[in-house]
């Protein structure tokens, strides 16, 4: 029977094994959003375990996650590549993110208060100063982590989750189907998402989403191929 030392080992051991794996996959989720990453990309078991240190057992575990979360595909006998999406998929993405935004809208205004509104417009600053400095790969990935921190504030961690794989998909589309430059995001969009938030004026912040929404998607167009590019100058830069 195990011993409370053993117990307690084996715990810590699984917590650093989570920790180890949650590290390795925010820093794969990063390059993704921020287009560093391009979609068909192969991830090389091997490679990534050197570039972060840790065993191959950890890298597929981190990968199969992003599978499940269809940011990465796996195919047998030939490993693991960052999701291309189709243009069918593409357009089943936005009409998901139709569905499920209002909805998190919604939520998000029947429980709102004054620090989720800071919140948005902390965030909100943090997408001004990016574009002021146009730093393209921030635009990216803060415009997506707007969407997601919608979600989180909606406090519905079914929603947030959803809403976290439609954004990482969202990303791998611009890339593809639109020059990665953050410009199918227009500049003033989310702020004005924020102020009818703050404002509880659902029918405007319904309407602006997706409106928004209209806009990213009509900027795509069904043509675009990634590089191959070098895993480990991504990951060490």
């Amino acid at each position: 029977m195990p011993t409370k030392r053993t117990r307690s080992s084996a715990t810590g051991a699984r917590l650093e094994r989570e920790n180890t794996n949650d590290d390795v996959y925010e820093k794969i989720y990063v390059a993704i959003l921020e287009h560093r990453l391009h979609p068909g990309t192969k991830l090389v078991e091997e490679r990534l375990a050197d570039i972060f240190g840790v065993s191959r057992a950890r890298v597929r575990e981190v990968l199969a996650r992003m599978a499940h979360e269809q940011i990465v595909e796996l195919y047998p006998q030939r490993g693991a590549y960052v999701a291309k999406p189709s243009a069918e998929q593409a357009l089943d993405v936005f009409e998901a993110r139709r569905l499920i935004e209002p909805a998190l809208l919604r939520r998000l205004i029947d429980t709102l208060t004054p620090d989720k509104v800071a919140r948005l417009r902390s965030h909100q600053q943090l997408e001004v100063d990016a574009r002021r400095r146009e730093d393209k790969r921030a635009i990216v990935r803060l415009s997506g982590e707007f969407h997601t921190l919608l979600a989180e504030l909606a406090g519905n961690s079914a929603l947030s989750r959803s809403m976290r794989e439609l954004s990482s998909l969202t990303c791998l589309i611009i890339f593809l189907y639109d020059s990665p430059t953050a410009t199918s995001c227009r500049a003033d969009e989310h702020s004005q998402i924020v102020e009818a938030i703050a404002k509880r004026d659902l029918a405007r912040a319904e309407k602006l989403m997706l409106q928004h929404l209209d806009h990213i998607e009509s900027s795509l167009k069904l043509d675009a191929a990634a590089d191959e590019v070098d895993l480990e100058a991504i990951f060490r830069e």
